[in-house]
């Protein structure tokens, strides 16, 4: 894991390199400040201040030299990290003002997920001084826990099953002092029958379970949290092509999500009794492999056909909410990637957001503009609930038409809502296709920043 702590530092005076913000508006008048020096190192570079843009500027001794940097008009969380990943290394302030937001980006540009490497290439250290002390702990942790995201993204599913997955949340469990259980075997398949079902034909090292973590005062509002954990997605009998698995490794970036948000409400000690609940299966094929046509009953007691195996995340989530629900949380939240169909509506950059409540639907859209962590709302058009009807069962877990593919998951797990719960479900990429800059190919916390803004507006 990257330290971001050396990376982000109280200004106390410290010897550093200055930047230079400079937004294209302003470029011209800027630059007539600069003395000749600089205008000839500017000139040869010809640096403009294009978002992203890098000059060094010479001075009269050769450590003396600053940095200009090309950023918009409003400073946001990626500003700087451009910046970031070209520097030599060394330590930065600004000339003017002090980085905000753009400190996030500045710590993520330089994390990089090396596991793999037999010889991971040097990252020079880029520190950036900053006057907003306060806001130091708060950027580090909120970077701790992308990166939580993204590492557990990229981890192959060989290094990343539920055995591992639940690790990763003891480790986050036992450093915030929170309670732990886990269900598998045959409490399991009695009281989590979907859970069991998904994840039955994979082996027994990889054996299906829900993993639950408590903390908190019980007197306090709570606050479920649910993540979906498919660790691999092969789309069992209803078999994925193989382009369509080769990154079903990220099927867990749901859980990623839950477990990264879970960790900031518990960092934070907000007045909250937290309950986050990760099913984690993989979804494998064989003789042991759960089939379309089958009826499956759930914890809630709905029955439900199986029309497609391969709309497996929803059947966990549900069981998962159906335990959620029985504490009776003040709210739910939920993270998962769960439909191709979000993606064709809104790419890989747009959480699709459904919710039952307005108040939190608008909630949450307020602290994604915040947090610059886009958002985008999506219906529980409820005349699509024809389209799970099921002539054996309470309903079918795959939309009939191939129409409205997010809205027909998102509306099968508001089944297992009760009425009157406010509950909100986020269906994420987790991923990059290509890099901007701090966000590399790879995985990606979409929609967490702008969840634990809203959580602590609400609750801190």
């Amino acid at each position: 894991m990257t330290d971001f702590a050396a990376l982000l530092q109280p200004d106390r005076g410290q010897d550093a390199h200055r930047i230079h913000a400079v937004t294209a508006q302003g470029f011209e008048e800027w630059v007539k400040r600069q003395p000749e020096r600089a205008r000839t190192a500017i000139d040869a570079a010809r640096f403009k201040a294009k978002e992203g843009s890098l000059v060094i500027l010479p001075a009269d001794k050769p450590s003396g030299w600053s940095a200009a940097v090309g950023v918009p008009d409003s400073m946001g969380p990626w500003s700087l990290a451009a910046a970031a990943a070209k520097l030599p290394e060394g330590s930065y302030r600004l000339t003017e003002g002090e980085p905000g937001a753009a400190a996030l980006g500045w710590l993520l540009a330089q994390h990089r997920f090396d596991r793999y490497r037999h010889e991971p290439e040097p990252i020079p250290q880029r520190i950036l001084l900053t006057g907003e002390a306060a806001r130091v702990e708060e950027t580090i942790r909120l970077a701790d826990a992308v990166a939580l995201v993204r590492d557990l993204v990229d981890t192959p599913a060989a290094d990343m099953g539920p055995a591992e997955l639940q690790a990763e949340a003891e480790a986050v469990a036992k450093s915030c002092g929170a309670k732990i259980s886990v269900t598998k075997g045959d409490v399991l398949t009695k009281s989590f029958p979907m859970i069991a079902a998904v994840g039955r034909a994979a082996t027994n090292a990889r054996a299906p379970r829900l993993i639950e973590l408590e903390w908190g005062d019980p007197s306090h509002p709570r606050l479920a949290i649910v993540g979906k954990g498919v660790c691999f997605d092969s789309g069992g009998l209803d078999i994925k092509p193989a382009s369509g698995m080769l990154l079903m490794k990220k099927d867990m970036g749901g859980a990623a999500h839950a477990l990264a948000l879970g960790r900031l409400v518990m960092q934070a000690r907000l007045r909250l009794r937290l309950h986050l609940l990760i099913p984690a299966v993989e979804n494998a094929v064989s003789a042991e492999a759960f089939r379309p046509g089958d009826i499956l009953r759930s914890r809630a007691g709905i029955s439900v056909e199986i029309g497609n195996t391969d709309a497996e995340g929803r059947l966990i989530l549900a069981d998962a909410l159906a335990r959620a629900a029985e504490d009776k949380p003040e709210l739910i939240l939920d993270f998962a990637t769960l439909t191709g169909a979000a993606r064709v509506a809104l790419g890989p950059d747009l959480p699709a957001l459904f919710a039952n409540d307005e108040v939190l639907a608008a909630d949450l859209l307020a602290a994604a503009d915040r947090a610059d962590d886009p958002l985008w709302r999506l219906p529980l058009w409820k005349p699509y609930l024809d389209m799970l009807k099921s002539e054996a069962a309470d309903i079918n877990n795959a939309g009939n038409g191939g129409f409205a593919g997010a809205v027909t998951a998102a509306l099968f797990l508001e089944k297992f809502v009760p009425a009157g719960t406010a509950w909100a479900h986020l269906d994420t990429f987790a991923w990059m296709p290509s890099a901007k800059p701090g966000r590399p190919k790879g995985g990606e916390a979409l929609g967490l920043r702008a969840a634990w803004e809203m959580v602590r507006a609400r609750f801190g």
